[in-house]
């Protein structure tokens, strides 16, 4: 536990005259910092944006919200079937582009974000690891979904034309090679 002194840190946002960070260095001095950031935010995760899709019954209710957005695109008179499957898939996509691929940084502020602000909500996921399940399963969405509307469709080349290209567009920046590029410098900043 840290002396009286660099508790008096956090209160009054300055480092004092502390002997207990003079004689140790940098390193104890950061990992004091990650501490308290981590007690401030009460949350116990350095970034809770990089895990919270893995949680007990996150996938549920992702699968439950597409669910209940084609229920009631089926339940409006003059949408047909294959329409209703389109506009699900299409609003998914959509959805799913932006809230993944487009917004960057975390919603809260905390010393360590600075390396993330410049990183999509896909790129934090799982610390920037690859093929973790919730990976897997944000990837696989999109391309049942996909298939799904294909079938119920019957492959009408104006229905496939669209979900295909929706498709394409949200599942290539989930590719590792695109880990942090940005194609002709959209969404660069």
């Amino acid at each position: 536990m840290a002396p009286l002194c660099c508790v008096h840190f956090m209160k009054n946002t300055y480092l004092p005259n502390c002997s207990y960070f003079n004689n140790r260095g940098t390193k104890y001095y950061e990992a004091f910092v990650k501490k308290m950031t981590v007690i401030a935010g009460g949350h116990g995760e350095l970034n809770p944006n990089s895990n919270w899709l893995g949680a007990r019954g996150t996938w549920l209710a992702y699968f439950l919200g597409v669910l209940s957005a084609h229920l009631i695109l089926l339940s409006v008179p003059f949408i047909t079937i294959p329409l209703a499957w389109t506009l699900t898939n299409l609003m998914h996509n959509a959805a799913h582009l932006y809230f993944l691929h487009i917004i960057k940084g975390a919603p809260w502020y905390s010393i360590e974000n600075d390396t993330r602000r410049r990183l999509t909500h896909w790129e934090q996921i799982d610390d920037g690891e690859q093929f973790t399940s919730t990976r897997k399963f944000l990837t696989a969405v999109p391309i049942v979904l996909f298939l799904l509307t294909c079938l119920y469709t019957r492959n009408d080349n104006e229905h496939f034309i669209a979900n295909f290209i929706s498709l394409a567009i949200v599942t290539l920046p989930k590719l590792p090679q695109f880990h942090g590029v940005r194609l002709f410098n959209i969404n660069k900043y």
